[in-house]
């Protein structure tokens, strides 16, 4: 395997403009978006020029595919979501690929977290179906937390008795994630995959779900080649779609292990690193 280049300080010292890409695929929350939550004006016209030359622009996130296909709505048309951390894949309302959890393991966690909170954490889980996400806390702070990543969500007296294909379940901490829900959440981990993905946020997910087995899947159908592809991230849930193509870039201010596992390093999600580096490669 070849070895991984050093990170490198800026768009500037890529080659511009003769890169064949056909496929870009970018992590939203500290990538995309900038730390407002906003998506930046240049990309619509962007989108409009990448449609133009038959590259296809996917977000990959954490966020429900509902989500998902709200922000992008006035282009969502032809649009892969790869929603979910990967576990739910989705293109004009049709299911590219989907990785469901076994209902017994994600009532499992969902009691893991009412212990946690018994004990005095500032906790919640998400449990995700196909369908909607479903909660039991009812305040606002929490709620408020949810409505950003699960446009779809209902709340309901007993989230282990909903009946829906369930994909993942996230966990809401109030602190830092990785010193209160990751470590509770351990007993999972050597069948399922505990991925602490934002610094609030912990997915648990099936082993063969993320977003890398879910480009890869994608790179399949659409025989698009890892060199052909451009990916963007910043937290671990992020690691394996960096692996799946040649052009990765992580976000100036990524978290170090993405840093490392990138083989180039893009300008912050604040200066629209994402676009300035799209815009450099292909030459817009």
């Amino acid at each position: 395997m070849p070895a991984i280049p050093a990170p490198l300080p800026d768009t500037a010292a890529l080659p511009a403009g003769d890169a064949d890409i056909r496929l870009i695929v970018t992590d939203m929350d500290g990538t995309l978006l900038d730390d407002a939550k906003r998506i930046p004006d240049g990309l619509w016209p962007m989108l409009a020029e990448l449609r133009r030359r038959g590259v296809l622009f996917s977000p990959a996130s954490g966020r429900q595919y509902a989500t998902l296909h709200r922000q992008f709505e006035r282009v969502a048309e032809g649009m892969v979501f790869i929603a979910e951390n990967g576990t739910y894949v989705v293109r004009d309302g049709v299911e590219l690929s989907s990785d469901p959890l076994d209902g017994s393991v994600a009532a499992g966690i969902a009691r893991t977290v009412r212990r946690l909170a018994a004990g005095g954490a500032d906790v919640g889980a998400v449990v995700c179906g196909k369908r909607a996400a479903y909660v039991e806390r009812t305040d606002e702070a929490f709620l408020a937390e949810v409505r950003q990543y699960y446009a779809e969500h209902r709340i309901v007296e007993d989230v282990t008795a909903v009946e829906d294909d369930m994909i993942k379940v996230a966990v809401f901490d109030f602190g830092p994630a990785e010193h209160t829900v990751a470590p509770a959440l351990a007993p999972f981990a050597g069948t399922h995959q505990v991925v602490v993905s934002g610094e609030h946020w912990v997915d648990v997910m099936n082993r063969t779900a993320n977003k890398g087995t879910a480009l890869r899947r994608l790179q399949r159908a659409l025989g698009v080649t890892p060199a052909q592809t451009m990916v963007f991230g910043d937290y671990l849930n992020d690691l394996e779609m960096l692996d799946a193509a040649e052009w990765s870039f992580a976000m100036a201010g990524a978290h170090p292990e993405v840093i490392r596992r990138a083989r180039h390093l893009a300008p912050s999600n604040n200066d629209a690193g994402v676009l300035r580096t799209i815009a450099h490669v292909l030459g817009l």
